[in-house]
């Protein structure tokens, strides 16, 4: 049976933290430092979807063509029948080349119509920060300072710290964030009291159910909703299943948000150096022998 500490020692763990009624249960490392969320990143920048769908700002139903998106090689008349939903759920049927693309295994372009088919696609996330600053008119930094880090009072967020980088392969650039392993833990919290925060509504309720909930079934107990992963109670497709179900939220190298509802439990790890950090199957063994001491 695997020891914690032993497995935190092995490197690549820069922090973990468990949370609890907003009581912190565990804690271990560097938890003020902020580094690269990757992929994390498209979680969080989904709270603000929510928010822009609720203030109809957005439309889930509308497709790329209707929002004037496209690229440096025009998409298809097909790819343009994708909708903000599908992007959403990384379902759009869009293989363009990207920025921080994701070349192997990407599905020849025209093979799957837009809704059909689950692919893991870079493209469909950039893409929703060019939707979301052409329609609302904001910046994805001064919009997460706005409506999540200022809510949510971030104790070592700077809105330096979301930025764009873009890149020859296509229009849309990638959003890069940094954030401190708290700050990542208030997510946590936000979203496992159904997007309240100190009694303030800070995303809808409905959109934080719609989003971790698998709107695609990705086998072995495996699913993806709106941006977050989730799993069932040991799941058998997923390394880092548990007793219970969770959701989450994951990026490369180490980087985690996990929600276990029935525990009222959020667990946040980081890698500080996400080419040196951990992988999936190391996470759930450090989540199951985390779970042995304080669930």
């Amino acid at each position: 049976m695997d020891d914690l500490e032993t497995l935190l020692a092995a490197g690549g763990s820069t922090a973990l933290l468990a949370v609890r009624g907003r009581e912190v249960v565990y804690a271990r490392g560097f938890h003020a430092h902020r580094s690269s969320v990757a992929s994390v990143r498209k979680s969080l920048i989904g709270i603000l979807y929510g928010i822009a769908v609720a203030a109809g700002e957005i439309d889930l139903d509308a497709t790329l063509g209707d929002l004037g998106i496209d690229d440096l090689t025009p998409l298809t008349p097909q790819e343009k029948q994708a909708t903000v939903a599908d992007l959403l759920k990384s379902r759009s049927g869009v293989y363009h080349p990207c920025v921080y693309g994701m070349e192997p295994g990407r599905p020849a372009r025209g093979s799957h119509a837009p809704g059909t088919f689950w692919y893991y696609n870079n493209w469909d996330f950039n893409a929703l920060g060019t939707i979301y600053r052409q329609q609302t008119g904001r910046t994805l930094a001064g919009a997460f300072q706005e409506y999540v880090a200022g809510p949510l009072q971030m104790q070592d967020f700077a809105v330096e710290d979301v930025f764009d980088v873009p890149g020859p392969q296509s229009r849309h650039p990638v959003y890069k964030m940094r954030l401190s392993g708290r700050d990542l833990a208030r997510v946590g919290v936000l979203f496992l009291e159904g997007g309240r925060w100190e009694g303030r509504q800070v995303v809808p309720e409905t959109w934080v159910a719609q989003s971790t909930r698998p709107l695609t079934d990705l086998g072995g107990g495996r699913g993806y909703g709106y941006l977050w992963w989730t799993a069932e109670a040991n799941a058998p497709g997923d390394d880092l299943s548990t007793d219970w179900p969770v959701f989450y939220a994951s990026g490369a190298g180490g980087q985690y948000i996990i929600v276990i509802e029935a525990l009222g439990l959020v667990v946040v790890h980081r890698a500080a150096d996400v080419d040196k950090g951990i992988g999936h199957a190391q996470m759930g063994r450090i989540l199951r022998a985390l779970l042995r001491i304080i669930a």
